[in-house]
């Protein structure tokens, strides 16, 4: 019988891309085809990086480059999503390998997605096809998002699908985002309510499976006076979208959030629980967890972290202004637009580099607090799984409630000031480092999600998950195959 073929669609950034492969890696593991779409400008930047033997696949897992439809302009900008969401290039790819897929290329089992790229799964529903969505982001702040209204399941062998006996889930569902615009949470009346003390006042308990948290720690995408503003109207739609796939995978572990995931799954029942992602890959695949690329990596600073105060990984062309201080448009390299003196104030102190392999940074002994300025949900992940306490400055999205969790209901991290201080940031960094109890509750962090990924943990934790996930997709294959029995 032909082997499973899962074809994976990550948005083109970092952040899903790496666990987007991943999850590849996994399903490759267990004999599943796979084939990754990349765009093609992170095709060239991976091969430039990491050199072209990193995107030449191997037998049954394979690469393919799609446009992105993007300028140099908006690359430069990283907005990914505006050359993408007309689906072209991935309609054309699925259409191809359901149709006619080549030699030794089983057709299409099914259509995994990240977060941001749930046309994805409207190009793999008019082709039939079963789709599962990977979202990257906490359960927390999927929560937040969205809430069911009502599900029914229809089969697609009655609307004439080849995969028999499959059920699809058509879900009518309305946002919780759009609950706290109906209680008047969200528009904001007026710009006042960012900075008068009213985000951090206003407490919302009714969300299932999370306890009360202030409208501060959602999605900063409701702070806007607007109420037909992008990013909330998107930010709707693709909680929406995602949701009405098959399946829904997460990047978790059962004791890290085993409230809100008991809630989730009264309202999805296909939910599967695989992380943290780098710690259940290592012990699947003896050590061979990591990701792609897209920036040149200092393996060095690993090593030379060890005799230095700290190591801070900056990304070149993030920062705007003028070299001096100025508000310019221009991007700057990251030295540029460092203060006068202070790489010869910090020599023998700080290793600075522009990208880095984070896990393994964190892992490293030397490493004994982790100052994230995102608080993006891998990088908590990674640092709880490596038992790093947090010092969390969260800027953006969902960095908010990945905060909220880290520092009050893990009890691993402290919080910066949206307009942090250096006095702030000295003082929060001397708690971290020098709180035993924090490191201890860290150090437990570590050993819960050590335990779930290797299938110690009760009721089977991560890795039970990853084999049900893993047998669900086999019984897709089962299903499409003309001589089943089922």
């Amino acid at each position: 019988m032909a082997r499973p073929h899962v074809v994976v669609v990550p948005y083109p950034c970092a952040g899903n891309v790496n666990p987007a492969l991943q999850i590849a890696k996994l399903l490759h593991h267990q004999s599943v085809y796979v084939t990754f779409i990349n765009t093609e400008h992170n095709h060239r930047r991976v091969q430039a990086t990491e050199g072209p033997g990193a995107v030449r696949g191997h037998d049954g897992f394979r690469f393919e480059a799609i446009p992105d439809g993007l300028s140099d302009a908006d690359r430069r900008k990283q907005d990914y999503g505006r050359g993408l969401e007309s689906g072209d290039g991935t309609s054309s790819v699925l259409t191809r390998l359901s149709c006619t897929p080549g030699p030794g290329v089983p057709p299409v089992s099914c259509v995994l997605t990240t977060m941001l790229m749930s046309f994805a799964l409207d190009v793999a529903r008019e082709l039939r096809i079963p789709t599962m969505a990977f979202l990257t982001g906490s359960v927390a702040s999927l929560m937040t998002h969205m809430v069911k209204k009502r599900t029914r399941y229809i089969s697609l062998e009655t609307h004439g699908s080849k995969y028999s006996g499959t059920w699809a889930r058509l879900t009518p569902t309305h946002m919780r985002l759009r609950q706290l615009q109906e209680r008047g949470y969200v528009a904001l009346k007026d710009e006042s309510l960012l900075t008068n003390g009213y985000l951090e006042s206003t407490v919302i308990d009714w969300i299932p499976g999370m306890p009360p948290i202030c409208l501060g720690d959602v999605s900063s995408f409701l702070r806007t006076t607007d109420p037909d503003d992008f990013c909330l109207r998107f930010n709707e739609s693709e909680a929406n979208r995602c949701t009405s796939a098959g399946a829904l995978i997460l990047n978790t572990f059962e004791g890290l959030e085993a409230d809100v995931l008991a809630a989730l799954r009264a309202e999805y029942p296909r939910v599967y629980t695989v992380g943290p992602l780098g710690t259940l890959l290592r012990r699947t695949l003896n050590g061979g967890g990591g990701g792609l690329s897209l920036w040149k990596q200092d393996a060095e600073c690993v090593a030379s972290s060890r005799g230095h105060p700290f190591l801070w990984a900056i990304r070149d062309n993030l920062i705007r202004g003028d070299g001096g201080g100025g508000g310019g448009g221009r991007r700057l390299l990251a030295l540029d637009a460092l203060p006068a003196g202070f790489t010869a104030e910090t020599t023998g102190q700080c290793c600075l580099t522009p990208w880095c392999p984070q896990e393994e940074v964190l892992r490293h002994a030397a490493v004994g607090c982790f100052l994230t300025h995102g608080g993006g949900w891998n990088s908590v992940c990674e640092s709880v799984a490596a038992g790093v306490p947090m010092v969390c400055w969260p800027g953006f999205a969902d960095r908010f409630t990945n905060c909220k969790y880290a520092c009050d209901m893990w009890g691993v991290g402290v919080r910066l000031d949206e307009e942090v201080r250096r006095e702030q940031v000295a003082t929060h960094v001397g708690e971290v480092m020098g709180s035993e109890e924090m490191r201890r509750r860290a150090a437990r962090w570590k050993e819960e999600a050590d335990s779930s990924a290797a299938c110690a943990y009760p009721g089977g934790g991560s890795s039970s998950s990853c084999e049900n996930l893993m047998s669900m997709v086999g019984g897709l294959m089962e299903k499409s195959t003309p001589n089943s029995e089922k």
